[in-house]
């Protein structure tokens, strides 16, 4: 795929810093004096750059807009109102280039958008309208002309989101098994230490968790504050912007991912929509509305493309009502929703007598905040996983003893019509916010837990027969499920880090039961094992097929909680309070951070990776041997996949709290990651146990890595040198058998009479 970068080449480019043009009698081209203060200049407003924006004003606005700007009054029902008066100094100057840019690009009230307006046509329109109302105006952003096109895009097809290309990224875990695994293997554990930075950019601030996407050489990177932008993936130049307009700038975070099928991009934005952009050039394909502001929902998780539907979780306040809980599919062509299905039961379904007598309107907060499902299109089920309810304590809910479903669960979903085929419940009459809405992957695998390390193993399992099952780390109390995913059937589970909630599980049935000594009443004070930081938390683990280890970042965490009210309101939430701190069960020095290595065949721990600092990045494995992750303390690793030993590691701008991804363009791979915090939960939480650690936060950026040449020609050189080596026994061979053949024809023409 070709990138079109953007088309100033006829223009006049000047860029003057702080300093340059004041005194030192420097100027670059376009010959115009600095302003005071030396700020940016950008782009000479040239005859050749006006007459470029005449032509296309003429061509696309004057017939609303006038000759002049004035703006002709409307005629044949469009525009139902005059357009404003492009001569006012007044309206224009509340306005930057930018704003006008977009305006032309993205359409504004009653004017429509105009997508195919880029590069040098768009800034020298912009640079026309602005001489309506100051004729003395003599340059123009560059940013203005920042929005270009894909070339030679090609469509995602459903073909290719279950079987992605080696090269691209094209959804949260890289396929639809959740894996987070890359099969490329340019970087490999004997050359990772080589690694060398391709190219940074800046972010907009707020949390950070995202995922880029990469498609044919085309990087789609979701940044906090409903901005979206296409990159060459080569050099993180941009192509085209997509920004809301008309939000109040406040605190945001970025989804964790967008979802990318045939030419559209998907997302949700902060003022309750969900959002298909054209990939080739950002601009608005559609948009349906998902939510009022205030009305409680709200996403973490993005969308997610299964057979050309847009399925989508949500968090759901609890002064929402259990009304807003619910998972739904829309139309990935036309925005339109498919089905709905909520995640709290009504009365008279399955699952309303886990309730009790509680009333449907007071069943609050179970839903689907976490990481996106996994799907299998060959049972055609998605794989959901469900949060806990509020508030916390169960007898301020009035649900003493009682299940809650389907709180903390794996809900397995008809893709067609969203009906609940089978669900596990991971964590029953949940008092401590200890949600089970992390990622699960689909393995084939031969099912063969090993008693030594796996406490509860099903009498159901045949050892070493092979299984389609559902497995990992579901949720905060770090214990491994392996469920059979055509039916739910518990298999085995196994414990990674000191809990001190469930105390046994019953391997016929997999039935979870809950330690009564932490069900206590508000204002009691209990310690809990671990945090409702995690344990596991939101930053996803990853699975190697190389060597069928499950790999998750964990943090040791363990907190006092207190409920504080024994009249809660929806507006309380969990009515509770957290105090966090350290495990009494391990040693010093402490060591917050984590990574383990299980083997999801037998369930055994084969490795162990420990840090001061807690390890809050999502985990990416390759076909190269190598596990990516980072931590709270800005440090970016490279681990051996079998061995857990660090065999890289660098220092980028913020904590390591966005997903590690790598892809390929021209036979090159690249690994990138967006970092800057500012997440909270479990961020914030495991700097409560090391104040030492102080880094900035929210400050985002995204860093991609790569060989360098003089590596891979090298190990170019040393594959051509080996494969020569190996060919030459084989040439050996075949010189010697073609001397045998010539002796043999030789002596037969001998013997001939």
């Amino acid at each position: 795929m070709l990138l079109c970068s953007t088309a100033l080449a006829s223009t006049s480019v000047l860029f003057m810093s702080a300093g340059v043009g004041q005194g030192s009698g420097e100027e670059q081209q376009g010959q115009l004096e600095a302003p005071r203060g030396g700020a940016v200049v950008g782009i000479a407003i040239t005859p050749e750059l006006l007459a470029r924006g005449r032509r296309v004003y003429e061509r696309s606005c004057g017939s609303c807009h006038g000759a002049s700007g004035e703006g002709n009054p409307p005629s044949g029902g469009f525009p139902a109102v005059t357009p404003a008066d492009l001569r006012k100094a007044p309206l224009m100057s509340g306005r930057t280039d930018s704003d006008i840019a977009r305006i032309v690009r993205y359409g504004a009230f009653q004017m429509p958008p105009s997508p195919g307006i880029g590069g040098d046509d768009l800034l020298g329109l912009v640079a026309f309208v602005r001489r309506f109302s100051d004729p003395e105006v003599e340059t123009v952003d560059p940013e203005a002309a920042a929005q270009d096109r894909v070339e030679d895009y090609q469509p995602v097809t459903g073909g290719m989101l279950e079987e992605p290309p080696d090269s691209d990224w094209l959804m949260f875990r890289g396929n639809y098994r959740g894996w987070g695994y890359s099969p490329l293997r340019q970087i490999t554990t004997r050359n990772v230490d080589n690694l060398q930075l391709a190219w940074s950019r800046a972010m907009e601030s707020g949390g950070q968790y995202t995922t880029p996407l990469v498609h044919d050489g085309v990087m789609y990177l979701a940044h906090p504050g409903d901005v979206i932008q296409a990159l060459n993936g080569r050099s993180g130049d941009l192509i085209w912007e997509y920004r809301r307009g008309g939000q109040e700038r406040r605190r945001v975070r970025n989804l964790r991912n967008l979802a990318i099928f045939e030419d559209k991009i998907y997302t949700f934005t902060s003022d309750g929509f969900l959002l298909a952009l054209s990939a080739v050039d950002g601009s608005i394909v559609w948009q349906t509305k998902e939510a009022e502001p205030g009305s409680g929902i709200g996403h973490m998780g993005g969308p997610f493309i299964v057979d050309e539907k847009v399925v989508s979780g949500r968090s759901c306040s609890a002064v929402g009502g259990p009304g807003i809980c619910y998972i739904a599919a829309h139309d990935a062509r036309t925005g339109q929703e498919l089905w709905r299905t909520y995640t709290i039961p009504k009365p008279g379904e399955p699952g309303d007598e886990t309730w009790g007598d509680v009333p449907w309107e007071e069943r609050l907060h179970i839903n689907t905040w976490g990481n996106v499902p996994s799907y299998d299109p060959d049972l055609n089920l998605i794989y959901w996983g469900t949060s806990v309810p509020a508030p916390s304590l169960e007898v301020l809910r009035g649900t003493a003893g009682l299940d809650v479903l389907y709180s903390n669960s794996t809900i397995a979903t008809d893709a067609d019509t969203g009906e609940i085929v089978w669900y596990y419940q991971h964590l029953p009459r949940d008092n401590w916010d200890l949600d089970h809405v992390f990622e699960r992957f689909l393995v084939d695998v031969e099912v063969a837990p090993d008693p030594s390390e796996v406490e509860w193993i099903s009498p159901n399992v045949t050892l070493g027969e092979r299984r389609r099952v559902i497995t990992g780390m579901p949720g905060k109390t770090g214990i491994v499920y392996t469920l059979d995913r055509e039916t739910g059937e518990f298999l085995w589970a196994r414990q990674t880090l000191h809990q001190n909630v469930i105390t046994d599980i019953d391997p016929a049935t997999g039935k979870v039961s809950v330690n009564e000594d932490v069900i206590v009443g508000p204002f009691e004070k209990i310690l809990v094992c671990p945090s409702s930081g995690g344990g596991k938390n939101w930053p996803a683990g990853a699975y190697s097929p190389r060597t069928g280890l499950m790999y998750q970042p964990l943090q040791n965490m363990c907190m006092y909680m207190t409920g504080i009210t024994d009249k809660p309101t929806p507006a309380e939430g969990y009515a509770t309070s957290r105090i966090f701190l350290k495990d009494p069960t391990l040693p010093e020095p402490y060591k917050v951070g984590q990574v383990v290595a299980v083997d999801l065949t037998d369930g055994r721990t084969e490795w162990l990776h420990q840090q001061r600092a807690g390890m809050i990045g999502t985990l990416l494995s390759t076909g190269g041997g190598l596990v990516f992750g980072g931590d709270v303390n800005r440090r970016f690793k490279a681990l051996d996949a079998s061995t857990g030993e660090v065999l890289w590691e660098t220092i980028v701008s913020g904590p390591v709290s966005g997903s590690a991804i790598s892809y390929a363009i021209d036979q090159r791979q690249y690994v990138a990651i967006p970092v800057g915090g500012d997440t909270a939960s479990p961020e914030k939480r495991v700097l409560y146990l090391h104040h030492e650690i102080r880094p900035p936060q929210g400050l985002n950026a995204i860093f991609v890595f790569m060989l360098p040449e003089r590596v891979l020609e090298r190990e170019n050189n040393a594959s051509r040198t080996l494969t020569s080596w190996l060919l030459l026994p084989l040439g050996i061979m075949l010189l010697l058998t073609a001397w045998w053949f010539l002796r043999r024809l030789i002596a037969a023409r001998s013997q001939a009479p």
